[in-house]
C-alpha cells in the first residue's frame, strides 16, 4: 500500500454503486467489495443497498466476526473526507398544540356529570309512567 493513504468523498465513493464496481464506506475508510459480492452470506443484495452512504450504522448492526473484519483489509482502497457525509439530522416531532383546560371549564364538566344521570332517570320514569297510563 502506498505512504499516502488516498482519499475519497462521499461523491467519488457513490460512483461505485454497482455489480460489476461496488465500494462501501465503513468507520472513515472505503472498501471495493466487488469481488466479494458472489461470496457474501447475505447476498450482495445487501452490500449493493449500501453503497453511497455511511454503511458503518449497517455493518456494525450485523455483528460480523473477527475473520469477516480481517478480510476487509484486502478490500480497502482509501478513507473517506468525513465533511463531504451529510450528518445524521434527529428527528423532531412537530410541537402539538397543548389541550387548552379553558375551553371546557371544569365546573361545566361537574353540572354534566350530575344532570345527564339525572336526565336518563326523569326519561326512565317518564317511559314508565307513561306505559302504565297506556295499560290502564
Amino acid at each position: 500500500m502506498d505512504d499516502q493513504k488516498k482519499v475519497f468523498t462521499l461523491a467519488e465513493v457513490s460512483e461505485h454503486s454497482n455489480p460489476k464496481d461496488c465500494w462501501l464506506v465503513i468507520s472513515g475508510k472505503v472498501y471495493n467489495v466487488t469481488k466479494f459480492l458472489e461470496d457474501h452470506p447475505g447476498g450482495d443484495e445487501v452490500l449493493l443497498s449500501a453503497t453511497g452512504k455511511d454503511a458503518t450504522d449497517d455493518f456494525e448492526d450485523v455483528g460480523h466476526s473477527s475473520t469477516a473484519r480481517a478480510m476487509m483489509d484486502e478490500m480497502y482502497v482509501g478513507d473517506i473526507d468525513t465533511a463531504t457525509i451529510p450528518t445524521k439530522v434527529k428527528y423532531t416531532p412537530p410541537k402539538q398544540p397543548q389541550y387548552n383546560h379553558d375551553k371546557t371549564p371544569e365546573f361545566i364538566i361537574k353540572i354534566l356529570q350530575f344532570l345527564v344521570p339525572l336526565l336518563i332517570l326523569g326519561f326512565a320514569v317518564a317511559m314508565r309512567f307513561y306505559t302504565k297510563q297506556s295499560a290502564e
